[in-house]
């Protein structure tokens, strides 16, 4: 199950398209959906959190709290919406593009992929894609 919670003045556009590609993309990298809950947030609940939880005084656009257990994706995705907003300024992309990207980010942590070292950033970006050009809205 694919929940889409919110602690703000937020709504996500076409949410059972979304969470139908989530569902898929996590059936194609191998893995089947469990528990999944995203809850959409400000800077500063985001902050609270990154500062109770991993002990990091930084803005962050997501944090996610992984409850997966072999190949049941499980987990609690918190994204600060003011974040994906100020990057998808950044990174001249649209608003939703970033949106999205960040949810796939999230699940594909879940599936196993890292973005530690250059070379699983190549690979986590190179996902990311694949998955982004698999939505249609």
């Amino acid at each position: 199950m694919i929940v889409f919670n919110k602690e703000l003045d937020f709504d996500l556009q076409n949410p059972e398209v979304i969470r139908t590609w989530i569902g898929e993309a996590i059936d194609i990298e191998g893995f089947k959906v469990g528990e999944l809950n995203y809850i959409f947030v400000s800077d500063e609940n985001l902050l609270e959190k990154n500062i109770k939880f991993l002990n990091h005084n930084t803005l962050t656009d997501i944090i996610s709290f992984d409850y997966t257990m072999g190949k049941l994706v499980s987990g609690d995705i918190f994204i600060s919406i003011d974040r994906v907003l100020d990057n998808s300024k950044t990174f001249k992309t649209t608003f939703e593009n970033e949106l999205h990207r960040v949810m796939i980010h999230g699940v594909l942590h879940y599936c196993g992929f890292k973005d530690k070292s250059e070379e699983d950033k190549k690979i986590m970006r190179e996902r990311e894609d694949f998955h982004l050009n698999r939505l249609k809205l």
